[in-house]
């Protein structure tokens, strides 16, 4: 299955069998819209985000609770998770308990709880949380503010990993954690008013993502680069029919750790080029290092098959980022150190290779990279 391949069935909702009672679901949406009063340009994302619903009750139930820690109580509930990166990033959180909330198991799937909605190709929803409540709260995890958004989306270019989140490995829970971007390029058209200011998202401007991750647990390190706001640095054209794709980290089949494996994609102008550690028969390896400096976040990549090479440079500044929160099936909160931004920059360089020998295909700068980089707390 070619990695450009679009998969709506990889979208549906994962929670069944022992994900139910041990697992979380989320559907991720970030793009860039432009003041209608300033033309400011900002970015947002929102996100659905499921857990645990086999243990659902009439309200949410935080695993970050004092008592629930103690009692060992697992967290269940619907989080519908959004904000803004740029000076003051936030990220703002409503919350759900599984009575509230209607799910569309099938293909295409649906999430609606209350006024929030999302499927395959829409996105509406609003929430409102104030500076006290969030001080009376810490188990939300969020900042305060209001969004309210409505949005259709158009899922152009996927990053399909192939079999590695086909049915038989979904079926046997093979991995921990598993990932599917049907929308690596996604056209977003509607608005967002962010703390009373309306922001148009527009097709051409968004330089829109949408992607999806479920599981048991998560990965340390957890690493993400996309980016579809591309410019060729050889000929000053606007790439606008390309994006790429790189997250992983540490994966596990099973009890088995994968150390320091990522997947990666990019569809140049069309032609798409894939580096997939699951496939082992094209070659594919990968080095790569993040770090944190004292004002910013650095990504250097490196992966290569027999075909072809992929080299990534990227930052983003801390005060654009936010160190966002999750917490795991099992109640614990390892990642407290998780950096995520969509306002991240950087150099993409693509070689092709012939006879053994590499030869540059384009030479890239990406603006409005989304990018995640943290550790678990014990891997510190």
């Amino acid at each position: 299955m070619a990695c450009d391949t679009h998969d709506i069935a990889r979208d549906r909702f994962m929670l069944t069998g022992g994900l139910a009672n041990q697992g979380y679901d989320w559907w991720w949406h970030s793009f860039t819209g432009h003041s209608e009063k300033t033309g400011e340009e900002r970015s947002f994302f929102i996100e659905f985000f499921c857990i645990n619903p086999a243990l659902g009750k009439k309200a949410p139930v935080f695993g970050q609770l004092p008592l629930n820690k103690e009692l060992g109580t697992w967290p269940s509930y619907v989080m519908v998770k959004c904000g803004t990166w740029g000076k003051d990033a936030r990220q703002i959180h409503r919350f759900f308990g599984w009575d509230e909330v209607e799910v569309g198991t099938g293909t295409p799937f649906y999430v609606q709880a209350d006024d929030c909605f999302v499927c395959e190709t829409d996105l509406i929803g609003e929430v409102n949380v104030s500076e006290q409540a969030t001080q009376a709260h810490p188990e939300w995890m969020c900042d305060g503010g209001q969004m309210i958004w409505d949005l259709h989306m158009d899922k152009q270019i996927p990053f399909n990993v192939g079999y590695g989140a086909s049915t038989p490995m979904r079926s046997s829970e093979v991995f921990e954690m598993y990932w599917h971007a049907e929308g690596m390029k996604t056209a977003y058209d509607g608005f967002v008013i962010y703390n009373g200011e309306r922001f148009r998202v527009d097709p051409a401007t968004c330089y829109g993502y949408a992607d999806k991750n479920w599981g048991r647990d998560f990965t340390s390190p957890w690493v993400w680069l996309s980016s579809n706001n591309l410019v060729s640095n050889r000929t000053g054209k606007r790439l606008g029919q390309s994006a790429f794709e790189i997250g992983g980290g540490r994966p596990k089949v099973g009890p088995l750790a994968l150390d320091r494996k990522l997947l990666g994609s990019i569809v140049y102008e069309g032609t798409p080029y894939e580096f997939n550690f699951s496939k082992p028969w094209t070659g594919s390896t990968t080095h790569f290092d993040c770090r944190e400096t004292q004002d910013e976040v650095i990504w250097h990549v490196e992966l290569e098959t027999f075909n072809a090479f992929l080299k990534v440079d990227a930052s983003c500044p801390k005060d654009e980022m936010l160190l966002v929160n999750y917490e795991a099936p099992n109640g614990d909160k390892k990642h407290n150190r998780l950096w995520n931004g969509g306002t991240g920059t950087g150099r993409v360089e693509l070689y092709g290779k012939r006879g053994g020998s590499f030869f540059l295909i384009d030479d890239i700068a990406a603006r409005n990279i989304g990018c995640e980089y943290g550790v678990y707390d014990e891997d510190l």
